[in-house]
């Protein structure tokens, strides 16, 4: 089965991706690794990346023809980036959708410990990097990322432990493939 996992920085999908990789055995992918190494590539900030990336979509399209060239080749994945859901609903490949959200404090909060920053300094590289993906999802595709539309479970992961988002996750997947 394929899986997407879509959510903003800091709701837990790489956390969710990993669990759930482990425990149903499937191989994961996540995309935002693929443009932090390109950044890191180019000696360039996320934010700076994401600057030029505005201005040449190339760059996004590299990733996003990738997410396709991947679901296509595998009936079982799991695919975590911001456009896997829209991408692969337009292209009419079957998956499991899913969204995870949390509230801004929350992911700052997340992405500040992850990355070393302060909650000043996550805050605002996150707020940069969430325009500059929100106007090129846009431009390039038409895709309004606050369109939830196209996913099968949006989960709330504020308060629950990673164990209890992947337990969620696990009883969505179980009914979706009873459907």
């Amino acid at each position: 089965m394929r899986i997407t996992i879509s959510g903003p920085p800091g709701s837990g999908k790489t956390t969710a991706c990993s669990k759930l990789s482990e425990v149903l055995g499937l191989e994961a992918v996540v995309f935002g690794k693929i443009f932090r190494e390109l950044a890191a590539e180019k000696n360039l900030t996320l934010g700076e990346l994401g600057a030029i990336a505005e201005k040449d979509p190339s760059i996004d399209e590299m990733i996003d023809s990738r997410i396709l060239e991947i679901a296509r080749a595998h009936q079982d994945i799991i695919l975590e980036s911001r456009l896997s859901a829209y991408m692969l609903t337009r292209h009419g490949i079957p998956a499991y959708r899913i969204l995870l959200e949390a509230s801004p404090d929350v992911r700052m909060a997340r992405v500040g410990l992850r990355e070393g920053e302060t909650l000043e300094q996550a805050t605002a590289n996150t707020l940069e990097r969430q325009k500059s993906e929100a106007k090129r999802y846009m431009q390039y595709y038409g895709i309004d990322i606050e369109d939830r539309s196209v996913y099968d479970l949006i989960l709330n992961t504020d308060n629950l432990t990673p164990d209890e988002v992947l337990q969620t996750i696990l009883d969505g997947v179980r009914g979706w493939n009873a459907d």
